[in-house]
This record gives structure tokens, C-alpha cells and sequence, in this order.
């Protein structure tokens, strides 16, 4: 189990958003590299979801792309 409880959310709530509209992989290794990716994405034309209801994430959504979720909450300031 994660120490940060929302940095996990994060990636299951980007993978569960994306996945309408491309192939997403959560915690992808980086060959050649000793690091993880959190959550890699590449849009499927042929899916059926509409990236235009995620918003902003949908707009970054229509090329392959890297997310990596802040593992630090969100604080009022």
C-alpha cells in the first residue's frame, strides 16, 4: 500500500477518466531508468468516450502523454 493515500487516487482517477478515450497504463517503468511513470497515455480514435467532457485533462489528452500526480496534497493556500 502507498504512504500517500491521494498520489494513488490520483492515478486510479486518471485511469479510470482516460480509459474511454485511449490506453492508459498506471505505474509504467521507464526502461533505462530506475523510475516509474505514474500514468502514461495514448488516445484511441476509434473508443467511443468524449474527450471534450473531461475539460482541460480531455484538451491534454489528445496526443500521448505522461501524467504525474503531485504525491503532496492539495492544501487551502
Amino acid at each position: 500500500m502507498t504512504r500517500f493515500l491521494h498520489d494513488q487516487f490520483a492515478k486510479q482517477y486518471l485511469e479510470e477518466l482516460l480509459s474511454s478515450i485511449g490506453e492508459v497504463k498506471a505505474a509504467r517503468e521507464v526502461r533505462g531508468e530506475v523510475r516509474q511513470i505514474d500514468v502514461w497515455f495514448s488516445p484511441k480514435p476509434q473508443l467511443q468516450g468524449n474527450p471534450e467532457l473531461l475539460g482541460l485533462l480531455g484538451n491534454l489528452a489528445k496526443t500521448s502523454a505522461l501524467f504525474e500526480p503531485d504525491h503532496n496534497p492539495v492544501t487551502p493556500n
